[in-house]
């Protein structure tokens, strides 16, 4: 029985150094950086380790797997030793099955369980530990030498540079959280604006060229400054004689105020208006929000790719595509969705088919158009008369208010929900 005790002994050291790295491993793997860093910043012990060691990940963790699959070998190789001088080649087999089991459950099932229920405790005590190993002159180049050799069998260095998460795995997780109590339906709704922000260019949250209001070059500071008041705006397009598409500058309600106060309110606007900023409207929004930001800058023009006016954006514009919509005193609120007593949905001309088909649920085809009422332009094939409707994938499309060419408002009856899209035949 003495003779087993180093045996036993060396076999419990083993089981319980991998443990301890098995926890190591599944700590690694599933605590993020952003949480690390927010631990430093706490003055949690181990934090500063943990947060060196998530910066290269794959660094600490392949000697970690490199030492997990040591301690599993060396056990099942001393216990099949003595196994088989007790028992003989019966005994190599039945060492197998209880060295399979107690590794599934005391170095792999428990601190992995344990882990995954703990992981920023399992993460900041086994950080420092980690990263004295992976230290370790021996056991680093050992590891490099493995990988080469890995990488000639299957030639890469591993996960290709990208995101961690995708987009639809940051919602997907938004939607969980929101279901578990852990976040409010408003904040779920703001990642998810943070989300499409990224992906939003000008043209789409811009005010379109026939909503845009401007004044003429030549015209009088007091006569300006009763067109702002009037309309509640803090700043105006300046343009010259070749309309809206010959932009010169951007008056400001505050400079033309002072100027009345000075007694210049006959002079003309072209003496106290300021550059303006043009952008493409491809821009994506939120670097042009930086470029706002660092311009100091609350209203940019919109160019197309011919050099013509398309809209102007201002920063609540901007801002709104974050928080919803903004309505101050001067705005005058008009419902962008109303849901009718049959169960049609009346909707802006220019509400966006996102929002239409998240917030709305319905599944309106998107392509080259933007809007509800540029769904229903290019689906027709020309300007409609009020109340003419067309069918879209089982919607029907009403024109319901007409202003000139403009589609200012869509009723849209949503499709049946026995409604199937009809096969084209062969």
């Amino acid at each position: 029985m003495a003779s087993l005790v180093p045996t036993i002994s060396a076999v419990v050291v083993l089981v319980a150094f991998a443990a301890l790295l098995a926890a190591a491993e599944t700590a690694i793997t599933n605590v993020p950086r952003a949480k690390a860093l927010a631990l430093q910043e706490d003055g949690r012990r181990g934090a500063p380790s943990l947060v060196r060691l998530l910066e290269h990940r794959e660094r600490f963790l392949n000697p970690v797997l490199l030492l997990i699959l040591i301690c599993h070998l060396m056990t099942a190789g001393i216990v099949g030793l003595e196994a088989e001088s007790h028992f003989g080649p019966l005994g190599i087999a039945l060492s197998l099955v209880v060295v399979a089991v107690v590794i599934y459950v005391m170095a792999e099932a428990a601190p992995k369980t344990y882990a995954l229920q703990h992981p920023e405790r399992t993460a900041l005590f086994v950080a420092p530990i980690v990263s004295v190993l992976a230290g370790f002159p021996p056991l680093r180049i050992l590891t490099r030498a493995l990988i080469r050799i890995s990488n000639i069998l299957l030639p890469g260095k591993g996960r290709p540079d990208g995101p961690v998460v995708s987009e639809d795995e940051l919602l997907a997780f938004a939607e969980v959280a929101m279901e578990e109590g852990q976040i409010e339906s408003e904040e779920r709704k703001l990642i998810g604006s943070i989300i499409d922000f990224g992906d939003t260019v000008a043209r789409e949250v811009m005010v379109p060229r026939p909503d845009m209001v401007t004044v003429g070059i030549d015209k009088r500071v007091d006569d300006v400054v009763d067109e702002l008041l009037a309309r509640g705006f803090s700043r105006i397009p300046v343009i010259g004689e070749g309309g809206v598409d010959d932009i010169l500058g951007i008056a400001f309600t505050k400079d033309l105020m002072l100027a009345v106060r000075a007694a210049r309110s006959t002079a003309k606007v072209e003496s106290l208006m300021r550059d303006a900023m043009f952008v493409p409207e491809t821009k994506k929004v939120a670097e042009l929000m930086r470029e706002m930001q660092a311009n100091k800058q609350h209203m940019a023009i919109v160019v197309d790719e011919y050099g013509g006016t398309a809209g102007l954006v201002t920063l609540e514009d901007l801002i709104e595509e974050l928080v919803g919509e903004i309505v101050d005193e001067y705005d005058i609120e008009t419902a962008p969705v109303e849901h009718l007593p049959n169960g049609d949905i009346r909707v802006s001309g220019r509400l966006s088919l996102d929002e239409a088909n998240e917030d709305l649920g319905l599944e309106l085809p998107t392509g080259d158009w933007d809007t509800v009422a540029g769904l229903l332009f290019t689906q027709l094939g020309h300007v409609p008369a009020e109340g003419e409707s067309i069918e879209v994938d089982g919607h029907t499309l009403t024109a319901d208010t007409i202003d000139g060419r403009r589609i200012e408002r869509v009723r849209i009856t949503p499709r049946p929900r026995d409604w199937k899209p009809v096969e084209a035949s062969a």
